[in-house]
C-alpha cells in the first residue's frame, strides 16, 4: 500500500493537521491513502497525546483580551501553559486570540458542563422531558440527554464549536495545540461583557482546569 503514499499527499496532509512528515505517511499507509480517514486518525492520536499531558501543572500562560463591534462588546480570557517559553510564543498566542474572538462571537456562559449549576440543568431536564411526554420512558431518557448534550454545547465554551472551524470543537482545539506544543495547555476562566448587559455569576466563568 505505500506505494500509493506520494509526497503530494503527505505534503497535503501536514499543511491539514500540522503533523510531522513521517506522522502523516505512516497515518496514510495505515488507512489506505485516504487523507480524510488520515486527518481523522492524526487528531484521535492528537487527542490521546494532549490527554497524557493533563495532570501537568499549568503555571505560566497569558491574560489576553478583545474588543468587538466599536467597544460594545470585551473578552477577557485567562489561558496558561507549562513554561514561559511557550508563553512567549507566536503559535500559542494567536490560539489565545482565536479563543477571545470565539467568546466574543459566540457567547459561551461556562467553561465546561460541571460548571453549569445543577437547577439549571434540572430545568432544561423538565423542559425537554415535558416535551416528549407520552413516550416510551427510554425513549424520553435518550431525547433528554441528547437534547441535554446539546444545551451543554451551546452554553460551555470547551463543548462549543470554533467558529472558524465548526468541524472542531474548542476542547478538541485545545488538544491540538497541546499535541503541537508538547505542553499541557489550559483556558483557566473568562469573562465576555456587553454593553448594557447585566454581569452575574451565570455570565462569568470560574477559574477551572480543561481537563
Amino acid at each position: 500500500m505505500a506505494e500509493i503514499i506520494t509526497a503530494r499527499l503527505v505534503k497535503d496532509l501536514r499543511e491539514k493537521t500540522n503533523a510531522g512528515i513521517m506522522d502523516c505517511k505512516r497515518a496514510l499507509v495505515e488507512v489506505g491513502g485516504n487523507i480524510a480517514k488520515a486527518e481523522n486518525l492524526l487528531r484521535e492520536k492528537g487527542i490521546a497525546f494532549a490527554e497524557k499531558k493533563f495532570s501537568r501543572t499549568v503555571q505560566e500562560g497569558i491574560v489576553a483580551s478583545y474588543i468587538h463591534l466599536q467597544g460594545k462588546v470585551g473578552v477577557l480570557v485567562e489561558v496558561n501553559c507549562e513554561t514561559d517559553f511557550v508563553a512567549k510564543n507566536e503559535t500559542f498566542r494567536e490560539f489565545v486570540k482565536d479563543i477571545t474572538l470565539h467568546i466574543a462571537a459566540s457567547h459561551p456562559i461556562y467553561l465546561k458542563r460541571g460548571e453549569v449549576p445543577t437547577h439549571i440543568v434540572e430545568r432544561e431536564r423538565r423542559v425537554y422531558a415535558a416535551q416528549v411526554q407520552g413516550k416510551p420512558v427510554r425513549v424520553v431518557e435518550k431525547i433528554v440527554e441528547g437534547k441535554l448534550d446539546k444545551f451543554y454545547s451551546t452554553v460551555c465554551l470547551l463543548e462549543q464549536a470554533f467558529v472558524k472551524y465548526p468541524d472542531s470543537t474548542i476542547q478538541e482545539l485545545v488538544n491540538k495545540q497541546i499535541a503541537r506544543l508538547g505542553e499541557n495547555i489550559v483556558i483557566r476562566r473568562f469573562v465576555r461583557y456587553a454593553v448594557g448587559e447585566e454581569l452575574s455569576p451565570e455570565n462569568e466563568s470560574q477559574s477551572v482546569s480543561s481537563s
